[in-house]
């Protein structure tokens, strides 16, 4: 089952439904790695499921460092506390 295409693409839709339920860009470069798996295996290039699952982890890996870096935290998302309000 994890030699067909469909299935992994199957994922990917599932992953972007996900991703709108809990928005982060949290599952969309796992949505964006299926996806490229689909399309390799529907590309025709059948290799042993070790190797798809390889692929599929370092191209989500990498699409999560793209977004994160192309979409990051915004400047001023974050609260930096410089005092403690319990001094006086």
């Amino acid at each position: 089952m994890i030699y067909l295409w469909w299935v992994w693409m199957a994922a990917a839709v599932l992953l972007l439904v996900l991703e709108v339920l809990a928005p982060g860009f949290i599952f969309l470069g796992f949505a964006i790695g299926a996806a490229v798996v689909g399309l390799w295996l529907l590309a025709g290039y059948a290799i042993a499921s070790v190797w798809l699952l390889l692929i599929f982890a370092v191209v989500s890996l990498i699409a999560w460092l793209v977004l994160r870096q192309v979409m990051g935290v915004r400047k001023g998302q974050i609260k930096l506390w410089d005092r403690d309000i319990n001094e006086d």
